[in-house]
């Protein structure tokens, strides 16, 4: 079900709400943002959000009162994570004693974000399908055959570069260096070469590049390595 996917971010400040929306995305959620409390409740009533993330200080009220507003005034009240740059224990007592889901201080991680929002939509939505990660829908990987394929296409792969890439999809995000992929995907100690991995990404951003044009989901860090976006 697409309401399932659907998360509403109420914060006034644009560079937050920017990196949550692009965070939750990336792992497969819908997102809005509104940066009011009066838009954000607006646009619940006509969205029907599985889950809101809400800002504490928001420009025309606080996020209190919004999230009483939200509990009186939808009739199926959504999951909702409190969001603040507050750190005092009063505040996070008030959030969960009013019956919000969790509560996190920023500055927070992109990736506990998302792992917070998965967990509470899990315990309120027992029912919900979680929304499969993208690794999962580009990528499928039949390791009795060494073979990957990407879009529902497969890659034609030399051993070395399913390693390499089998090594990239399992911990997406990741940052490998050359030195620890060398040492994962290859079993000669005497061919171990730096320049090897960057030929070998180079052809496999290639053969990608061959399903899909432009899109290149294998990311380098000068001076340190590769991971997948």
């Amino acid at each position: 079900m697409t309401e399932a996917r659907v998360i509403l971010v109420i914060e006034d400040e644009a560079a937050i709400a920017e990196t949550i929306c692009y965070a939750l995305s990336t792992d497969g959620f819908q997102t809005h943002w509104r940066s009011t409390g009066h838009e954000g409740i607006e646009c619940a009533r006509t969205l029907y959000p599985q889950l809101i993330l809400l800002d504490i200080g928001l420009p025309d009220t606080n996020g209190f009162e919004i999230f009483r507003r939200l509990q009186t005034q939808l009739e199926t009240p959504p999951a909702v994570i409190f969001l603040t740059a507050r750190s005092e224990e009063i505040d996070r007592i008030v959030g969960l004693e009013l019956g919000a889901d969790d509560y996190i201080s920023k500055p927070f991680s992109p990736r506990e974000l998302c792992a917070r929002v998965r967990a509470v939509l899990r315990r309120s939505q027992p029912n919900i399908t979680e929304p499969p990660r993208p690794e999962q829908t580009r990528f499928k990987i039949i390791a009795e055959r060494f073979e990957i394929h990407y879009h529902g296409m497969p890659l034609l792969l030399t051993l070395h570069e399913f390693r390499l890439l089998q090594t990239l999809i399992q911990q997406p995000q990741r940052v490998f260096s050359r030195e620890e992929l060398l040492s994962r995907c290859w079993d000669a100690p005497e061919h171990r070469l730096d320049r090897a991995i960057d030929t070998h990404i180079k052809t496999l951003r290639a053969k990608l590049f061959t399903v899909r044009p432009g899109d290149d989901v294998i990311r380098t860090h000068r001076g340190i390595g590769y991971s997948l976006q």
